[in-house]
């Protein structure tokens, strides 16, 4: 993408022009940090401006070699500096900042707005040096940064290897599915803990689960319980979060209709927004009761379990499981029933294929409210099962009557429009 009208000499003077900027950019961070005196740094606003326009004039002048040896002569000349440097702290960060500049200047040349938003990111990095060091010297602790490690693994090494076919005699079950659902729940896991961590249980935790919603309403209530069935004194954050989940909910339906059928929205709106106006009204009542002490406790154990994650990623697919046997023996047909039973695994993708439906003219506007709201009906009862089995008796009864008031407040609009 350029950012200059395509012609030849209007980009050449606009990535001159941008260039120049990343390299005033850069260069007033550096000057701040640079120092005086005999310690100084090298390198301040002037060189970083000049080697940046370096790098975009030998990249103009299309000359291959000559763009090689200007890099060499610009990592030379931070090698040396780097050597020579006297002051209490010699690190490299100066040093590699020069040489990425002079490498934006040569990709203004073909990429403009690539190059404008690298010199954006280097110098936002550069100016986050105090907050970056707090936070990995003061804020993090070792056993959240082994966690950290753990998750990315899970994720990134684990999950590419997991074999993506289910498995002999168990149709129903992949393994790939099964720890991908682990994986999210480890993340929603540390995703409510850090909110923790940041603004407390009053903030937090319904921050994250309004966030962690919009990936499961279900996961994430399972994952709530957990958290407090480990720790008590969350309950009245966790209850918060758990029924601002089920906000995500409403909206991403409403989401999935703008953006298959448009019209649809005209018969699901009213439903959907009185669901989310009680699940969110009832989320901020309980919210403002969480205690002082509670929202300003940190927690500073574990961000997440991953015994804990697979126990409710097992059973979330056995009731998934429980479902596509279901469908299977009933037959697979879109059906009122099949949608429901679709529903207690996820309401997004019951939601999806009746609005699917309902744009090719394969169903009436009456079929597609009501399916929509058995879909949600049996969706909340699966959030039911999953706060009462992970969370207990206190927090799954607290959770499934806030949550059983939001269905049927979905329900109002198309019983009052039947009467």
């Amino acid at each position: 993408m350029d950012l200059i009208p395509p012609h030849p000499e209007l980009q050449a003077w606009g990535s001159l022009a941008i260039t120049l900027g990343i390299g005033l950019l850069i260069g007033v961070e550096r000057e701040r940090r640079k120092g005086s005196g005999v310690q100084r740094h090298f390198a301040g606003v002037r060189t970083f401006a000049l080697v940046g326009v370096l790098g975009c004039a030998v990249e103009l002048l299309a000359a291959p070699w000559l763009t090689a040896v200007s890099a060499l002569f610009v990592g030379a000349l931070a090698v040396i500096s780097h050597l020579k440097d006297r002051s209490k702290d010699p690190g490299a960060t100066t040093e590699i900042a020069l040489f990425l500049t002079f490498m934006l200047g040569v990709l203004s040349v073909s990429h403009q707005a690539l190059a404008a938003a690298g010199g954006v990111i280097v110098a936002s990095l550069l100016l986050a040096r105090t907050s970056l060091q707090q936070f990995s010297t003061q804020f993090i602790t070792e056993t959240e940064l082994r966690d950290a490690m753990l998750l990315a693994g899970a994720a990134l090494i684990v999950l590419p290897l997991t074999p993506d076919h289910p498995l002999p005699g168990m149709s129903y079950v992949n393994l790939r599915w099964v720890w991908s659902l682990v994986v999210l729940i480890m993340g929603v896991q540390a995703l409510g803990h850090m909110g923790l961590r940041l603004m407390g249980a009053r903030l937090g935790l319904p921050l994250s689960g309004l966030v962690a919603g919009f990936i499961s309403s279900t996961a994430t209530i399972a994952t709530l319980g957990g958290r407090v069935a480990k720790s008590p004194e969350l309950m009245v954050g966790a209850v918060s979060a758990a029924w601002f989940s089920s906000v995500s909910t409403g909206v991403q339906v409403l989401l999935i209709a703008a953006t298959l059928d448009p019209a649809s929205l005209k018969i699901l709106w009213p439903s959907m927004l009185a669901a989310i106006a009680v699940s969110a009204s009832l989320g901020l009542v309980v919210m403002f009761k969480e205690t002082e002490t509670a929202s300003e406790a940190p927690s500073h154990g574990h961000a997440f379990s991953l015994w804990q994650s697979a126990g409710l990623a097992l059973l979330l697919t056995a009731i998934s499981g429980l479902v596509s046997w279901a469908q299977d023996f009933w037959g697979a047909a879109v059906s009122m029933g099949a949608v429901a039973l679709a529903g207690f695994g996820d309401m997004h993708a019951a939601s999806a294929a009746v609005i699917s439906l309902y744009g090719k003219q394969l169903a009436d506007a009456h079929f597609l409210q009501l399916a929509v709201l058995m879909a949600f009906t049996t969706n909340t009862f699966s959030k039911c099962v999953a706060a009462c089995a992970a969370g207990g008796r206190t927090f799954g009864g607290a959770v499934s009557l806030g949550l059983i008031l939001v269905c049927l407040a979905a329900w109002v609009p198309y019983l009052l429009h039947a009467l």
